[in-house]
């Protein structure tokens, strides 16, 4: 059980009481249930992270752009070079003529604020799930919509390496119960959730 306990820590941000929630537990022997059940998620969440990695990464089967368009929060995301030391970090997403669209991401590093702007485009106009964002000529980086709420509340994604992941939502938090279900639906897609790290957030950035 210390080892089960280990690898939970290691799930950075993960709420473990919620977790355990969302596949019930009650009764006199509760705490024994739970520990069971512990040790059944973290070997469930590993398997399906291992047997989905051989697969294609699978996208939502429609974005509505312009419901996507505006701000979104970064909850929590695999660490890279380019977000080290960021904290309230947001991406805004606007429409050019062109119809490529226009992104603007946000930190606080180092005590003032960073904004990187860029574009981005649409590679897979039959879905609008799959683009491909530019900040500087000629790279482009991969960015999948591998989840989605019906009310565009919150979104995930990745790049269909695996390497990248971001959940991300309209407001600066997000509620326990939903975040550990998208996790355990990233691991699900051959994410290895144990890199997940949350985000510090305090507000809106966007008005800057």
């Amino acid at each position: 059980m210390a080892k089960v306990i280990k690898y939970f820590r290691v799930v950075r941000g993960v709420n473990m009481c919620l977790l355990f929630k969302l596949f019930g537990c009650a009764g006199r022997y509760g705490c024994m249930k739970k520990e069971i059940l512990a040790t059944s998620v973290v070997l469930g969440l590993a398997a399906l992270a291992l047997q989905a990695r051989e697969k294609p990464l699978e996208t939502v089967n429609y974005v509505d752009l312009k419901k996507y368009l505006g701000t979104w929060f970064e909850i929590a995301a695999f660490p890279q070079p380019f977000e080290k030391g960021c904290s309230c970090t947001s991406a805004t997403y606007g429409l050019n003529k062109d119809g490529s669209i226009i992104v603007k991401n946000r930190c606080i590093k180092n005590n003032s604020l960073k904004v990187t702007e860029g574009k981005a485009f649409v590679t897979d106009k039959g879905t609008n799930s799959k683009l491909a964002v530019q900040f500087s000529w000629p790279c482009k980086s991969k960015y999948w919509i591998i989840d989605l709420a019906k009310d565009y509340s919150y979104a995930v994604v990745g790049h269909p390496n695996r390497r990248f992941l971001w959940i991300l939502s309209r407001r600066p938090t997000l509620d326990d119960q939903t975040y550990n279900q998208l996790v355990v639906r990233a691991a699900n897609k051959g994410f290895d959730v144990r890199h997940l790290e949350k985000t510090e957030q305090i507000g809106d950035l966007s008005g800057f």
